[in-house]
């Protein structure tokens, strides 16, 4: 049985239909059950990782846990981070954590306070450490759907983004499969490609000419601050990308050495998900 936390989000959502379609009973962690609008089969059950005592009661015959942790905010992780980690730990063996590259050199971001509670805990753990999502690109999609050009910042910021079935098929095999345990997998798509060549492919899955209008840092703040109710999280966001215009994100193999099959390009992403723009 695997449990997993944030089952209706981005890449919680493809692990849920990995499993399933592999016939691996799931659990599936949602605050609304109701509307998680999961596969058939799948158990859907209600609880909240900011209050750790909900997860407890859903642990029981558990054999690994799928960690996404719901908050930005590094004080929630120091306050509900370590209990969670020790209820799950108390009951299952095995906890894949989903966390990003930064927890290595910011000790204060969640991710870094999550990954500490989970090594903590006492579990077998395996920490994924994704590049960006190329999810996250889908933030221009109203922009494209009302015109032709995508206003952001740092339009030559290169970025490995990774596609969401990429880390979802990762993410399953450190679940489900041996050799993965205390190993923090670095995760990339296959190239990088800047931000404005990401507007270009996303032009070319619609069959549409897109153009690029650079948009100034402190706008740029001011919306992702809104976005993620957090505006130190936003300018760690704005820092990261203008870091990426001198030196590109990382481009890693591990999706290869873990699947058997190279990451998928940035370009396949746009195409499967065009519709999202149109």
């Amino acid at each position: 049985m695997i449990l997993v936390t944030g089952a209706t989000g981005t890449v919680g959502r493809e692990v849920v239909s990995i499993l399933t379609a592999r016939g691996e009973p799931v659990r599936a962690v949602s605050r609304n059950p109701a509307a998680a609008d999961l596969p058939a089969g799948v158990e859907v059950v209600a609880a909240d990782l900011t209050d750790p005592a909900s997860l407890a009661p859903h642990l029981t015959g558990v054999d690994a846990v799928f960690l996404i942790w719901p908050s930005v905010d590094p004080a929630l992780a120091r306050r509900a981070a370590p209990e969670v980690a020790r209820v799950i730990a108390a009951r299952v063996p095995r906890i894949v954590y989903l966390s990003a590259p930064g927890a290595a050199y910011q000790p204060e971001s969640f991710w870094a306070v999550v990954e500490r509670a989970v090594e903590e805990s006492g579990a077998g753990w395996t920490f994924l450490r994704p590049t960006g999502f190329a999810a996250n690109t889908l933030i221009w999609a109203d922009q494209i759907r009302a015109g032709d050009v995508v206003r952001w910042p740092y339009g030559g910021a290169a970025r490995s983004l990774i596609h969401e079935r990429d880390l979802a098929e990762v993410a399953v095999a450190a679940l489900t499969s041996d050799g993965h345990l205390g190993t923090r997998h670095l995760l990339s798509g296959p190239a990088t490609l800047t931000q404005e060549e990401q507007v270009h492919a996303i032009g070319r899955a619609l069959g549409r000419t897109l153009s690029w209008a650079e948009m100034p840092r402190d706008e740029a703040h001011a919306l992702l601050a809104g976005a993620f109710g957090n505006a130190d999280f936003a300018a760690s966001a704005l820092d990261g990308w203008a870091a990426f215009v001198d030196h590109p994100e990382q481009v890693t193999t591990t999706v290869e050495a873990v699947t058997g099959r190279p990451a998928r390009p940035y370009t396949e992403w746009a195409a499967n998900h065009a519709d999202t723009f149109r």
